[in-house]
């Protein structure tokens, strides 16, 4: 079960975390996606976790989906690997059986009411094609709104859906996906481009900043150019601004919005990093990529495919270095990045300053 965790830390001074942002766990207290809806099938369980605690997703044949405590309280084998019997969950060892709010509500062989003891229950939601649970406190979860995943659903837009498992704290994915000034890492996929800052907005959960790009050299991706129009080099002149890309990280969620020059939305994406283990230096990335239907929407079907190849290769870049990041981390005994940029400072105190130290945190001291 989760435990109570530490205080949290606060916002000190020159932008500095109190504590190394790699030992700052996530807050518990929001919705985090733990499954793809598809994957829970009914009548089936589905094994996942948050942090370090195995999770049981329970879709019964009728109903809506719930999520228990992955293990049994008799033997703590996994939940999982039983039998949904109507609106329980049977486990697969002695065939006692759990209800949606973890009460045992069978012991077979003694045939008595309240005899076996309950297990977690955790508030559940499904919306937009993921399975959310609240991790925190649950008298809180009423209170904090599920993510609005606005594009879904939207039949203007065609969207995708991607998951990949990623070796690293989530802050480095938050700082990789803010800061556009890392373009040189995919000049292979993309040519030379060049990120220029248009500004920023900030509160206190939320951190936006913008960009826009000009095109050095190279050649314009296929996918990039039949989304987005053809960009191309103007020969060491001025370029226009065609497109304003603007990422947000509203806690504990980031976005990226891309409009063109009249201001129209032409893509959307939406992403959130659930931890895996306890130590929260495992990630599985819940991301969904929403892109504006052209005129002729046959155009984009065709896109389609070409897109999602080119985007699965900027994001195993990512990927590689974000990794990379993480094994220096635990090479160098903790957190010796060197930061210049104001907009990633600005984040990494907006992350501590939401987070939660974990027991191994302990202050720094700058000297």
């Amino acid at each position: 079960m989760l435990v109570e965790a530490p205080p949290k830390a606060t916002a000190p001074q020159q932008n500095m975390p109190e504590y190394d942002l790699r030992q700052i766990d996530c807050d518990p207290n929001f919705w985090y996606p733990v499954a793809w809806s598809h994957k829970v099938r009914a009548g089936k369980a589905f094994p996942t976790r948050y942090a370090g605690h195995p999770i049981a997703l329970i879709r019964p044949e009728k109903g809506p989906v719930y999520a228990l405590e992955d293990r049994c309280a008799h033997r703590q084998v996994p939940l999982s690997k039983g039998m949904v019997e109507g609106d329980c969950i049977k486990c697969c060892y002695h065939g006692w059986a759990f209800d949606r709010a973890g009460k045992c509500v069978t012991v077979p062989y003694l045939n008595r009411e309240d005899v076996g003891r309950p297990v977690k229950a955790y508030p559940c939601r499904e919306k937009s094609g993921l399975i959310f649970i609240f991790p925190g406190d649950p008298t809180l979860a009423d209170s904090v709104p599920v993510p609005d995943i606005t594009q879904v659903g939207n039949p203007e837009f065609k969207t995708r859906q991607f998951g990949p498992r990623l070796k690293c704290h989530y802050t480095f994915m938050h700082e990789n996906l803010m800061d556009m000034n890392h373009q040189f890492l995919h000049r292979r996929q993309m040519g030379s481009i060049t990120a220029r800052f248009m500004g920023q907005d900030k509160g206190e959960n939320f951190l936006e900043a913008r960009y826009s790009f000009a095109r050095k050299g190279g050649n314009q991706p296929l996918a990039e150019a039949l989304i987005f129009g053809k960009h191309r080099d103007l020969e060491g002149r001025e370029q226009p601004v065609e497109e304003i890309v603007s990422i947000r990280t509203t806690y504990p969620y980031q976005t990226l919005k891309i409009h063109d020059k009249d201001g129209d939305l032409i893509m959307d994406l939406w992403v959130c990093y659930t931890p895996l283990g306890s130590d929260q230096f495992g990630t599985q990335a819940f991301g969904l990529l929403s892109v504006k239907k052209p005129k002729w929407g046959f155009l984009l079907d065709l896109a389609w495919p070409a897109l999602g190849l080119f985007t699965h290769r900027i994001f195993e870049e990512d990927r590689e270095i974000v990794e990379l990041e993480q094994k220096a981390w635990r090479e160098l005994g903790g957190d010796h990045n060197i930061e210049v940029f104001p907009i990633v400072k600005a984040l990494r105190s907006l992350l501590a300053r939401h987070g939660v130290p974990n027991k191994a945190a302990t202050p720094r001291h700058e000297g």
